[in-house]
């Protein structure tokens, strides 16, 4: 197996970042005037439109045999891997990018991308769509447009694998550490034993090739997503179907709230495992998906310690555990604070941890 080396990726991200995207709120028209300036080496039509109209592409890339779709911002606020595939587009269009591993994706692959699958969530800066349906909740259903798009996209493509980029809360760590989980991975279920199929296998194969890379630079920054089966969510019934489905979820990195850093590892992510699909053709290194550490729930991004509280007309000493949310106001991105937990939270982790020294807290 071929693991691309870092210091060359590293080069090739500096050259190739897309520096006219970047923030948490990513919308159609940041990435429309990037979808234009995309050269003849890709294919580039309308696939069809949000609920409001908006337009959503399909961008394709290669000439293989091996077919692999890429989606992003399922979940409007969940834009990471939005600006890791302008990034990786930048690598794949500039022409002194002449280089084998370039080569080796356009000879062997045939890629699909959607960059912007919910671009009305993304302006609401909501998971759902402009109906308030869940895309990854709606698989089954499809009652949601653009959720009837992709699938149907699915079908005429007939991809071997798929990449399904989301972004998670900065609540997870990965288990047994203080470690932020900065991208976690999933090889999804086909159904609820949790089966190991063969489909599974050619995920966690990919999967096991990523981590590889990642762990060179953010060792024991990688944790493993839940391997649950949802009935009705979108990776599982594409693994189900025969689609190799690798859902990538983007986390958190010390002080990348704007998850400026983190696309970088996108970005490595998305390069080595197509590459992989691309080149490693009788590989089997699945087990070892099983030796990537679990997700865990032990982060907030304050805890306030040693605080006085009253509860009652009684006072008590508590720690309170604060997360970061958002929400659009005024067609602006505004972040709040949000207590998400009172009590004894030593078995907790904080970005910023703040001793009280038993002050008076007010609700």
């Amino acid at each position: 197996m071929q693991t691309i080396n870092l210091e060359k990726l590293e080069q090739w991200y500096v050259q190739n970042y897309e520096s006219k995207i970047s923030g948490l709120r990513i919308l159609f028209k940041d990435i429309e005037p990037l979808l234009e300036d995309l050269d003849l080496v890709f294919g580039k039509e309308v696939l069809g439109y949000s609920v409001s109209g908006i337009p959503i592409y399909k961008v394709s890339f290669g000439s293989g045999k091996k077919r692999i779709l890429i989606w992003s911002q399922m979940h409007g606020n969940e834009s990471t891997g939005t600006k890791a595939l302008f990034d990786l587009f930048n690598f794949f269009k500039k022409p002194e990018n002449l280089v084998d591993i370039k080569n080796d994706i356009f000879n062997n692959c045939t890629l699909i991308f959607v960059p912007m699958l919910n671009p009305d969530g993304a302006i609401a800066y909501t998971r759902e769509n402009f109906d308030n349906i869940d895309l990854n909740r709606d698989a089954v259903d499809k009652k949601a447009i653009e959720s009837k798009m992709l699938r149907s996209l699915l079908d005429e493509f007939n991809p071997e694998y798929c990449f399904n980029l989301h972004d998670q809360r900065t609540i997870f760590n990965v288990e047994g550490t203080k470690n932020p989980a900065t991208i976690s991975f999933l090889a999804p279920s086909e159904e609820v034993t949790r089966k190991i199929t063969k489909g599974r296998t050619k995920t966690m194969n990919v999967i096991v090739a990523m981590n590889n890379l990642l762990q060179q630079t953010i060792p024991n920054h990688i944790g493993r997503y839940t391997d649950e089966f949802y009935p009705t969510a979108t990776g599982d019934n594409f693994q189900k179907l025969g689609h190799n489905t690798i859902l990538i979820e983007a986390g958190h990195y010390k002080d990348d709230y704007e998850r400026e850093v983190v696309r970088k590892f996108n970005f490595f992510s998305l390069l080595q495992g197509i590459h992989f699909i691309a080149t490693s053709n009788d590989v089997n290194i699945h087990k070892s998906y099983f030796e990537i550490p679990n997700n865990d729930k032990k982060y907030f991004d304050i805890i306030y310690k040693n605080a006085k509280i009253s509860e009652n007309s009684v006072e008590k000493i508590v720690d309170i555990g604060i997360l970061f949310k958002y929400k659009v106001i005024d067609n602006e991105l505004v972040k709040y604070d949000h207590i998400e937990m009172i009590g004894d939270l030593k078995s907790y982790y904080g970005y910023s941890e703040i001793d009280l020294e038993k002050k008076s807290f007010y609700l």
